[in-house]
């Protein structure tokens, strides 16, 4: 049994926080940067979430001295409890128990859980006027005037996460909107960048989830190998800077060191540069409006030599093309591409289809439900986002049994 935590008494000088998806790689992140900020000293953290590493969400738990632990597997409840027995530290489990630490009141909250699970704990947040750290960008792309209406409604504030689109919020810093013509957010082309088209069909599970230079975990490892990370990262841009989809441009860059340009009206292009590390977005989101000092490597721009950039081929990454169709139906599209895109990877995992297969599940599900419902004017609920979801999934794994070995 541990020896109870002391935990420190809330002040005004500790701010609250909350990282939802500790035990992944947006959370160890963060973790990281809270310890090395001074952890229990100067952050009050409210609550930490995981799925089923418990043993790692613990020792986090116990770093930070959070007040509850929550993982989202409510099988591990009971090896959770076991390992946070005697610290003074609150367990729980399940879907209801991640909305009900959302709901507890924090400054600041890092929204890191992956897919679809992400939204409702993110939209709990909202409700108590906090600033949202979103690494999820499913929470956009499913229903970002949700999501954003409801930040408005309660006087809330969602910083952006994910590399790029951080980056369009600083390169955006002082600027009029309306003097930009166009946003470019870089992809890395992922693992099969350079292979023969013909050659994806034989793609592995494995070889899927090694990227050339971030270090991710394996979904979002998968989802940069065929685009579809990028496919959602095109709509969510739209969703939270309010660009058109003629706006937004994609360039492979495969050094994936300039992470998003703006150009203006004038012709000029403001770039953001940075090392792979997502401790820079996530830093940059902690500690704004204000910018503080960060473990991050500092380019050496002489020793890189040159950067690329080209055109994606969209015979290589279809996910692309199925981004500009839904932002054109809009509606509920985000939530049937994104519960789709979750389904037919989860089938690519499971080998039950081939790499290529994922992107025509995808096209089926939009396909089918765009013919049979008015799924461009349905009401962003989240009743219907629900509902939509939990349709869309039921066809993509109906997709996937069919195209099963092609």
């Amino acid at each position: 049994m541990a020896d109870p935590i002391p935990l420190p008494l809330a002040g005004a000088d500790r701010r609250r926080i909350s990282i939802f998806g500790a035990t992944g790689s947006i959370g160890e992140s963060t973790v990281d940067l809270i310890l090395r900020a001074g952890g229990p000293a100067a952050y009050d953290t409210v609550a930490v979430t995981g799925a089923r590493n418990v043993a790692r969400l613990a020792e986090i738990a116990i770093a930070l001295r959070a007040r509850i632990a929550v993982t989202a597997d409510p099988a591990c409840l009971p090896a959770l409890r076991d390992a946070l027995a005697g610290t003074g530290i609150e367990t729980a489990a399940g879907e209801a128990a991640l909305i009900e630490a959302a709901d507890r009141p924090a400054d600041w909250i890092m929204s890191g859980i992956v897919g679809f699970a992400g939204f409702a704990p993110g939209l709990a947040a909202l409700r108590h006027g906090s600033t949202l750290a979103l690494a999820n960008k499913e929470s956009l792309v499913a229903a970002g005037p949700l999501l954003m209406s409801t930040a408005a409604t309660h006087g809330a504030r969602i910083l952006p996460v994910d590399s790029e689109h951080s980056a369009v919020f600083q390169a955006l810093a002082g600027e009029d909107t309306a003097a930009v013509e166009r946003v470019i957010i870089t992809a890395s082309g992922g693992a099969f960048r350079d292979w023969p088209l013909e050659k994806l069909a034989t793609a592995t599970v494995e070889q899927a989830s090694s990227h050339p230079n971030w270090a991710m975990g394996q979904r979002i490892t998968i989802d940069s190998a065929s685009m579809f990370n990028k496919a959602l990262e095109v709509i969510e841009t739209r969703e939270y800077f309010g660009f058109t989809p003629s706006q937004i441009e994609v360039l492979v860059h495969p050094e994936s060191l300039v992470h998003a340009l703006v150009g203006f009206r004038d012709g000029a292009l403001m770039a953001h540069l940075g090392a792979p590390d997502m401790r820079h977005a996530i830093g940059y989101a902690l500690n704004w409006p204000e910018r503080a000092a960060l473990p991050v490597s500092r380019l050496d721009l002489a020793a890189i030599g040159r950067l690329s950039f080209a055109a994606p081929d969209p015979a290589r990454y279809p996910a692309l093309d199925l981004a500009r169709e839904v932002m054109e139906i809009r509606g509920l599209a985000g939530a049937v591409f994104n519960a789709a895109k979750e389904a037919a990877l989860d089938a690519f995992i499971d080998r039950q289809i081939r790499f290529p297969a994922m992107a025509e599940v995808v096209r089926q599900v939009l396909a089918r439900m765009s013919a049979n419902s008015g799924l461009g004017n349905a009401a962003i609920s989240l009743d219907n986002l629900c509902e939509a979801d939990r349709e869309a999934r039921a066809l993509a794994r109906e997709a996937a049994r069919s195209l099963s070995g092609a």
